[in-house]
């Protein structure tokens, strides 16, 4: 495997060795789509309130306002891709710190978006490779993390130009990023925010009647 360090050579690429395939019953799997549609969608909806919209709701209550959870949520999803596995928590942490953000917030975010971190990786070194017409590794994400779970500092000594390469890269995406997110996420908050208070308003004048 010319042009690789020694840590990345001794992990397998992707597409060597043979694959057993399975064959596939799309027959029985069609039958079974539609009367499941529903359900799923059903979970989804639930999952999404439960973990998305009530924990905002949650910190509305509690006084924070949109723009600090738009920021939290927008530096939550930036930071949450960055392309170094093992770094995204403590750099969500020093933004929490440093900008006086909601710290669950922001590291709920960093925790949603991994696994857009793992799938965006190899495409941050591919551009990274571009960008600084560096040689091409032909890396997988099943590799890196191999090596990151053998040894992580190893495998950021043997990967580190692609690693620098790639976290230019993103510096130069993620604020644009960043700034798109911030303006749409404030303005969904801002009418969640709305509709909280008319509820409360609701609920307080329902007691009243009641008494």
């Amino acid at each position: 495997m010319p042009g690789f360090p020694a840590q990345v050579a001794r992990f397998p690429v992707r597409g060597t060795g043979t694959q057993k395939t399975r064959p596939t019953h799309r027959g029985k799997a069609r039958r079974y789509m539609g009367s499941g549609g529903g359900e799923r969608h059903g979970m989804r909806e639930g999952f999404f309130k439960r973990r998305v919209a009530q924990p905002i709701v949650e910190l509305l209550r509690q006084g924070v306002t949109p723009e600090k959870i738009a920021l939290s949520v927008a530096l939550g999803v930036a930071l949450g891709v960055f392309p170094m596995l093992g770094a995204t928590t403590a750099l969500c942490a020093l933004a929490a710190l440093i900008l006086r953000l909601n710290l669950p917030a922001i590291q709920i975010v960093n925790y949603f978006v991994y696994p857009a971190q793992i799938a965006l990786l190899i495409p941050f070194f591919r551009m990274g490779e571009r960008l600084f017409g560096a040689p091409h590794f032909a890396l997988t994400v099943a590799q890196v993390r191999a090596m990151v779970h053998e040894s992580y500092w190893g495998t950021l000594r043997a990967l580190w130009t692609t690693t620098w390469h790639a976290i230019v890269v993103w510096c130069l995406v993620a604020p644009v990023f960043v700034g798109v997110a911030y303006v749409g996420v404030r303005k969904a908050v801002a009418s969640g925010e709305w509709r909280v208070a008319r509820k409360e308003k609701e609920k307080a004048d329902s007691s009243l009647r009641s008494e």
